[in-house]
């Protein structure tokens, strides 16, 4: 209940509705350090990059010809600076959000309103009022997506929910709103399932390779005959995976002696910031750079950290636990209480 209310203003999405033509105009304010870089407007959706600018004065300029407004997210130099609706007229962004066009404002005008919800839900620590904060979440995340189901917006909260189902209610809910079915994102999300389901606990690990600076690397490199393995699917701009990190280097400390492993593998990524993040967190172990989406592809991963506890025999034991959950998989793995 409680990662739901967190996670909603985190993730940002993109489709193509009505068609129509317009202008735009993104104004992004950044700071003269970025002078001289390169700026994307990234359509989230499909992840192709839309329209580029050089920094100039502190600022990212943008001026186009959309066909229908979509999600976007602004890349400088391979970091993320923001996300915001790419629509018919004028949008600034700043501090990471965007405003000035009628769908930007609209959803900030949303996001207000499940801000007060987060801090409400923070400020209490009584369940039952918990649980009626949560259905008012729920209830106007649905009446949001209603009354936005033509609309960027719409498919923004369409996904929140998408998140949280399985196939079968994925196929349910495409029922309803059948102007979703085009989306990347959706039909990337029901592979996924389906390649979850073959990496879940009782599966053999699926092996794979990546490059990086021309040098080729496998998981089965790290992943030993006869070791327990954590392997721990992450980025560097991810607060959860560097909170998880935590927890990882105290299991590390505490079972290394008994044999365990641990290889991170740096997805979504780019390989300066993996580098930067395995530095600044201290992590002993080996990391894979410049994984992108091969293993979250491959491993049905939707959104990280995901980890996963291989067996000594190469079989999947424990998937998506974090925290004392994970610490407890771990332990049972070493005495050889999970099968």
């Amino acid at each position: 209940m409680t990662s739901k209310l967190f996670v909603l203003a985190t993730s940002i999405v993109a489709t193509s509705f009505s068609t129509f033509a317009g202008n735009y105009k993104v104004s992004a304010q950044l700071t003269e350090d970025e002078d001289g870089l390169t700026a994307y407007i990234i359509n989230y959706d499909t992840k192709q990059k839309v329209d580029s600018t050089i920094v100039e004065n502190g600022k990212a300029v943008f001026n186009g010809v959309l066909e229908n407004p979509f999600f976007a997210q602004l890349i400088v130099d391979g970091d993320r600076y923001g996300s915001f609706i790419v629509e018919e007229g004028a949008v600034v962004v700043e501090n990471r959000q965007g405003s000035g066009s009628v769908l930007n404002e609209k959803l900030n005008a949303y996001f207000n309103q499940f801000g007060k919800l987060q801090n409400e839900f923070r400020a209490t620590t009584d369940n039952a009022k918990q649980k009626d904060i949560y259905d008012t979440y729920n209830t106007l995340q649905g009446v949001i997506l209603d009354k936005n189901a033509n609309n960027p917006i719409g498919l923004y909260m369409f996904l929140q929910q998408m998140y949280e189902m399985d196939k079968t209610q994925v196929e349910a809910a495409l029922n309803k709103y059948p102007q979703f079915k085009s989306s990347v994102r959706v039909n990337n999300y029901i592979a996924a399932l389906a390649q979850k389901e073959l990496t879940s606990p009782g599966h053999k690990y699926l092996d794979f390779e990546v490059t990086h600076e021309g040098n080729t690397s496998k998981l089965s490199d790290y992943v030993k005959p006869g070791k327990i393995t954590i392997v721990d699917f992450w980025a560097s701009w991810c607060g959860p995976c560097m909170r998880q990190a935590i927890v990882l280097k105290e299991i590390y400390a505490e079972h290394k002696d008994k044999g365990l492993e641990i290889v991170g593998v740096a997805v979504w990524d780019e390989p300066h910031n993996t580098l930067e993040a395995i530095k600044s967190k201290e992590l002993p172990w080996h990391n894979m750079l410049n994984a992108q989406t091969i293993p979250t592809d491959l491993y049905g991963i939707s959104g990280i950290p995901c980890i996963i506890v291989i067996g000594a025999d190469g079989t999947i034991l424990s998937r998506d636990k974090q925290g004392d959950e994970l610490k407890e998989d771990v332990r049972k793995a070493l005495a050889g209480e999970l099968k």
